[in-house]
């Protein structure tokens, strides 16, 4: 193995810049992190879905890049027997994966389940902003349910990671 030690570098040709070979990552390399959190309690007591207030925004820097996508939601509620908290992660405003509905079903009444954790690899062939975001509903209608209740706080880690 050699060392190049350089203490200066120097054009040969005025303006045309010293630039090093485009390097290629290795795959399954991480090339970079954003994280987004939310912390207010949401309450939906709908078969609509609405918004969680958890977002996240990325740029790949390749369209063969996937994102790894870590969502962490805490202390979910449910007020009423016969429901359950339906989750779905949106991609720019459209549903790309619905996530098995959280199983509050068969849970006592006003409990609190400790956390929700999910992992996602989307593979979006794109090198625009993406937005990644959550919504949920009361599978049951008209009972109600919460996400971040008693003060917890949602994470949504992305992950671009090269091919």
């Amino acid at each position: 193995m050699s060392t190049l030690y350089v203490d200066t570098i120097t054009e040969k040709t005025l303006g045309n810049g010293v630039q090093i070979a485009d390097l290629v990552p290795a795959a399954g390399s991480v090339l970079q992190v954003v994280q987004g959190q939310y912390s207010a309690t949401v309450t939906a007591s709908s078969t609509s879905y609405i918004a969680t207030g958890l977002t996240a925004s990325i740029t790949p820097t390749s369209n063969t890049s996937k994102i790894l996508v870590l969502l962490s939601h805490p202390s979910n509620d449910k007020r009423n027997s016969n429901t359950y908290l339906g989750l779905r992660l949106y991609r720019n405003g459209s549903n790309i994966k619905t996530i098995a509905n959280q199983d509050m079903y068969n849970a006592q009444v006003n409990t609190t389940s400790s956390n929700f954790s999910y992992t996602f690899l989307d593979a979006p062939s794109s090198t625009s902003a993406l937005t990644y975001s959550t919504v949920f509903n009361s599978g049951g209608g008209g009972s109600q349910v919460s996400i971040n209740w008693n003060y917890g706080t949602s994470t949504l880690t992305l992950m671009e990671i090269a091919q």
